[in-house]
């Protein structure tokens, strides 16, 4: 599918029928998408959906089985060169030299580039500081906790001041604390002009980061739009739980009413959208037990989508 009401002159990638097989599997398949420059595109999925073989194919560490990937009007088959000074990227795997200390990780990113050595230094110095990483800057990487670690994988993506940053579940494992400095960093970064493709298993993260983004399954593209627009369009407005009713007379009265909902196990989900009538008619009625009322949410969608069950 294509994204909607983008034009693709503003459009700093645009991704066309982009294909990924291993071994005979299909990992993409047939996959199109645009990211517009200045917003945050967040991929989502659940354990291989795609994503992951997605955004390694965007950076170049993986070629496409299939169709095309422009990055800044450039064709990254023939062009990969002038795209690769352009983007940065923070992959979801340590990539940090343990050897070396946190200053000398960045400088020696910076080599990578062939930035003038005084440049370097004078961007280094600034990202130490943007990440609060100015009293750790003789510590060799071993001696960081997580979020230290994470905090110096992000600010070494920006030594080349890139357009385009691709970040790759950026806050996995990370306590509360850390994570929300990494989100204040990065709204800060996007009052700058950047550009950013997210993936992340974090629905709160994406919601809270992204202009649009993909919730991908099994290789494909399940659906697309801003977190709001997908909550409203496949969950509506507001969730009613209800633990272990008595099953069969919820479970008429909501096909009476026309109330979409999903049966679990252990409890019903209902979708309610904010109708303060079936509200009250359910409080009334099945709320004898165990009943929680909410928001909906974008795990909501990702989970109603791609199923509960698990994926190894």
């Amino acid at each position: 599918m294509n994204s909607q009401g983008i034009d693709n002159a503003t459009s700093i990638l645009q991704a066309d029928n982009l294909g990924k097989r291993f071994n005979g599997v299909t990992a993409v398949d047939s996959v199109s998408f645009t990211v517009k420059t200045g917003e945050c595109f967040g991929l989502l999925g659940p354990n291989g959906a795609g994503k992951t073989s997605t955004i390694r194919m965007i950076y170049g560490f993986s070629p496409p089985s299939s169709g095309t990937i422009k990055l800044f009007g450039l064709d990254i088959a023939s062009q990969w060169r002038l795209i690769r000074a352009r983007i940065g990227i923070c992959q979801q795997d340590n990539t940090l030299d343990p050897d070396l200390t946190v200053l000398q990780n960045l400088l020696i990113f910076a080599g990578y580039f062939r930035i003038p050595r005084h440049l370097a230094n004078e961007r280094a110095e600034e990202l130490l500081l943007f990440f609060a990483l100015e009293k750790k800057r003789e510590a060799k990487v071993g001696e960081l906790s997580g979020g230290l670690a994470r905090r110096l994988s992000l600010a070494r993506a920006l030594i080349n001041d890139p357009e385009l940053i691709i970040l790759d579940e950026p806050t996995t494992g990370l306590d509360p604390q850390s994570r929300h400095l990494l989100w204040e960093r990065l709204h800060t970064l996007r009052t700058r002009g950047k550009t950013f493709i997210l993936t992340t298993h974090y629905m709160e993260e994406a919601a809270q980061l992204c202009d649009r983004l993909v919730i991908m399954d099994q290789g494909r593209i399940l659906v697309e739009g801003t977190p709001a627009s997908l909550i409203e369009e496949h969950v509506g407005r507001s969730i009613i739980e209800i633990a272990s009713p008595e099953q069969e007379g919820l479970r008429r009265f909501l096909r009476s009413h026309q109330v979409d909902y999903d049966e679990l196990s252990d409890r019903f989900i209902i979708y309610n959208n904010n109708d303060a009538a079936i509200e009250q008619m359910i409080r009334d009625g099945f709320c004898s037990r165990q009943c929680t009322f909410r928001s909906a949410t974008l795990e909501d969608v990702f989970l109603r989508l791609t199923g509960r069950e698990l994926r190894e």
